[in-house]
């Protein structure tokens, strides 16, 4: 898990939810596991290790588009994240979409060179900027 810290005071609940959904996902209980990350997300909109995640366990259970859609808001949340742009390729490349797969992999491979995609500040305004889904 990453140092994302969850923005309520009390983030006990959100990281026992998140460890059970992790627990599910490794017994393969994919669908339980996305509810739990879905939860996570709800108590914390900007908790970047539960966009990611359930954007895993989406893929694994074949839903793409919404895989895509999570993945993007992991990107959006922590924009310099080597795994986060490799896995969103990775999404859009189960989704057909490989245009789009090899910009999200190029991202990735920049910052495997040290380079950066955003600055710090402009993270945080787009956050603050747009919505949770």
């Amino acid at each position: 898990m990453s140092e994302t810290q969850p923005e309520s005071g009390d983030t006990t609940p959100l990281f026992a939810l998140f460890d059970e959904a992790s627990g599910d996902v490794a017994v393969g209980e994919l669908e339980a596991a996305v509810e739990k990350y879905r939860r996570c997300i709800e108590i914390d909109p900007l908790f970047f290790d539960g966009w990611h995640a359930l954007g895993m366990a989406l893929m694994k259970t074949g839903r793409f588009p919404e895989a895509i859609e999570a993945g993007l808001k992991a990107t959006q949340l922590q924009p310099n994240d080597q795994l986060a742009w490799s896995s969103l390729s990775m999404f859009y490349v189960r989704n057909h979409q490989i245009a789009e797969a090899e910009s999200a992999g190029v991202k990735a491979r920049i910052l495997s060179w040290g380079g950066k995609i955003a600055k710090e500040e402009d993270r945080v305004e787009s956050c603050a900027e747009s919505p949770a889904s």
